[in-house]
C-alpha cells in the first residue's frame, strides 16, 4: 500500500477530527467518534515526539474547527468583528485549542510498541488531554468523547466515573477497532480486550437500572420564562424598561408556582438602579407564595466588584455568584494590554469578578438547589461538588451567543450528562433555548421551542443522595490514566536500559 505524504497524512487527520462532532448532539452518530479516534490512534503507533505533537494537533484542529464552529458566530455577530477577521480569529483560537489538546499526546512517543501498551496507553492519554482542558487557561471542557454515549448503554457508568470514564471506554473501543481492521496482534490477544469492552458495555445496561438517589419530599411546580431578548438589545439603556416589562408580563400568569425561573442576566441592570421593579417582583413572589430565581448582575461596593449571579427573590432569599467566567465575554485575559484595542475586547459586562469557590446551595421550598450559570455546567467536577447536598440542580444560560449553530444543542447534551453523573433533576432556563426539565436519568421530559418568546410550566421531583461520581468527581479516571501512562513509560525506559546494557556486554 502506497505510503501517504506528510500533507496527505495531515489532511486525513484533520478530516478525522472533523467527523468527531457527528457523534455528538444534534447528530448523535456515536460510532463516528470511535472511527474518528481510530484515525488519530493509527498515526500514534511508534511516533517521534514531534510527530506525535503535530499529528495530534492536526487532528485537534479538525475537531475544534468543526465542533466549535459557533465561535465564529460569537466573534463575528456579537463581537462586532468583520467576517474575514472573525475567520482568522476563530482559526487561531482553534489552533490554540489544538495545541493544548496535542501536548499530552507527546507521551505516545514514550509508550512501548506492544498492542496491549497501545490499547491502555492511548485511551489514558486521551483522558489526560480532556482533563487538562477542564482547567488550563480557565478551561474549555467541550467536545469530550464520552458525550457520544449520553443515550447508549454506556451512560450507566456516568454516575460512577463521569464523562471522562466514558471517554476512556470510547477510546478503548477505537483502539480495538484499529486492531480488528489492521489485524494487529494475534487473534487470541484480541479476544480478551473485546470481551472486556463487551463486559463494560453490557454492565452499563445493568448499571442504568440502579437508583443512586431517592425521591425527597413533594414534587415542586416550576415555571421557566424564556424572553428571547436579542443580544444586541440586551444591555441597551433604551430597551431596559421594555425588557423589564416583558419579563413581568410573561411571568404574570405563573405566579403561584413554587419556582419561577428567569435566565442568566435576565435583569438588564443591577438591582440598585431599579429598586421599585425589584420590590414589585418581591411583593408578587411573597403574595403568591412563589420564589423567583433570576439571573442578574450584582454589585458589591466594598471592594467594588460585579458578579454574574442568581438571586432568590421572595419569602426565602439567597444568592449565588458565578465562579467560572467566559474569557472575553465576562473577563478579558491580559486586560491591561487588550482592553480598548478592538470592540470585541470591550463587550458589555466583560469586567466581572469570580465568585467564591465554596457557596451554599439556595434554600427554596424546603429543598436545596445547586446552581450553575451558563458555562459552569460544562465542568463535571464543579457541578458534582456544588450538588453534593442539593436535591435539585438549576442552570441558567444565555445561549444567544451561539446563534443558529450546534452550540445550544451541544450545551444541552452536557446538561443531560451532569444529571446522569449526579442522578439529580436539572432545571434549565435560558434566554432563547434550549430551556427545559431534565430528570435524574438525563432524559429531557419537557422543553420549549428555541428562539421563541414563551414559557414552560412543569413539575420536578427533588432527589436526595449521592452517586460515586458526586463524591469523587473525575479523579479516579484521571489517576487511573496517570498510573497507566507512568507505568508504561517507566516499563519502556527499563526495557531500553536493559537492552543498552546487553549491547555493552556484547
Amino acid at each position: 500500500m502506497k505510503r501517504l505524504s506528510k500533507v496527505q497524512s495531515y489532511a486525513l487527520l484533520i478530516a478525522g477530527g472533523v467527523i468527531f462532532p457527528l457523534g455528538l448532539a444534534p447528530f448523535k452518530l456515536w460510532p463516528a467518534v470511535i472511527v474518528s479516534m481510530a484515525i488519530l490512534f493509527q498515526s500514534l503507533r511508534q511516533p517521534s515526539i514531534k510527530q506525535a505533537f503535530f499529528n495530534s494537533m492536526a487532528y485537534g484542529f479538525g475537531l475544534f474547527i468543526a465542533g466549535a464552529s459557533w465561535l465564529y458566530v460569537s466573534i463575528h455577530e456579537y463581537g462586532f468583528i468583520a467576517a474575514p477577521l472573525a475567520v482568522i480569529a476563530t482559526t487561531l483560537f482553534c489552533l490554540f485549542l489544538a495545541a493544548i489538546f496535542a501536548a499530552p499526546f507527546t507521551l505516545a512517543a514514550f509508550l512501548p510498541s506492544t498492542p496491549i501498551a497501545l490499547m491502555l496507553g492511548l485511551p489514558a492519554i486521551w483522558v489526560l488531554s480532556e482533563w487538562i482542558r477542564t482547567w488550563i487557561f480557565t478551561g474549555f471542557p467541550w467536545l469530550y468523547a464520552g458525550y457520544s454515549h449520553t443515550d447508549t448503554w454506556l451512560n450507566g457508568w456516568a454516575p460512577i466515573g463521569g464523562v471522562l470514564w466514558l471517554s476512556f471506554i470510547t477510546a478503548l473501543a477505537a483502539v480495538l477497532c484499529l486492531w480488528l481492521v489492521q489485524g494487529m496482534g494475534k487473534r487470541r490477544s484480541i479476544l480478551g480486550p473485546c470481551a472486556m469492552l463487551a463486559t463494560l458495555t453490557v454492565s452499563g445496561y445493568f448499571l442504568q437500572q440502579v437508583e443512586w438517589t431517592e425521591d425527597w419530599g413533594e414534587p415542586i411546580t416550576v415555571a421557566i420564562i424564556q424572553p428571547n431578548i436579542p443580544q444586541n438589545e440586551k444591555w441597551s439603556a433604551q430597551k431596559q424598561r421594555a425588557i423589564l416589562n416583558q419579563l413581568a408580563a410573561q411571568t404574570e400568569s405563573y405566579w403561584g408556582h413554587d419556582l419561577v425561573i428567569w435566565p442568566e442576566a435576565a435583569v438588564p441592570t443591577i438591582a440598585q438602579r431599579i429598586p421599585q421593579f425589584m420590590q414589585s417582583m418581591r411583593s408578587r413572589s411573597v403574595d403568591s407564595d412563589s420564589i423567583l430565581l433570576t439571573g442578574i448582575i450584582t454589585y458589591q461596593p466594598e471592594p467594588r466588584r460585579y458578579y454574574s449571579s442568581v438571586l432568590a427573590i421572595g419569602a426565602e432569599q439567597g444568592q449565588y455568584h458565578k465562579t467560572r467566567l467566559v474569557p472575553f465575554g465576562e473577563y478579558v485575559p491580559l486586560e491591561s494590554l487588550l482592553r480598548g484595542l478592538i470592540e470585541f475586547f470591550d463587550l458589555p459586562m466583560s469586567s466581572l469578578s469570580v465568585g467564591p469557590p465554596s457557596q451554599v446551595p439556595l434554600s427554596v421550598k424546603e429543598q436545596l438547589i445547586a446552581t450553575a450559570i451558563c458555562y459552569e455546567v460544562v465542568y463535571p467536577d464543579l457541578v458534582a461538588r456544588n450538588s453534593k447536598g442539593a436535591t435539585v440542580i438549576l442552570t441558567v444560560s444565555n445561549d444567544t451567543w451561539f446563534g443558529e449553530s450546534l452550540g445550544p444543542l451541544q450545551h444541552m447534551q452536557m446538561v443531560r450528562m451532569r444529571a446522569l453523573e449526579n442522578s439529580k433533576p436539572i432545571i434549565r432556563g435560558t434566554n432563547n433555548g434550549i430551556s427545559g426539565l431534565v430528570d435524574h436519568q438525563g432524559d429531557v421530559y419537557q422543553r420549549i421551542k428555541q428562539n421563541s418568546i414563551t414559557e414552560l410550566s412543569g413539575i420536578v421531583q427533588p432527589r436526595a443522595g449521592q452517586t460515586p461520581f458526586s463524591m469523587t468527581g473525575s479523579w479516579p479516571a484521571v489517576f487511573l490514566s496517570m498510573l497507566i501512562v507512568c507505568f508504561l513509560v517507566v516499563s519502556r525506559t527499563k526495557t531500553n536500559i536493559l537492552e543498552e546494557s546487553k549491547n555493552e556486554i556484547k
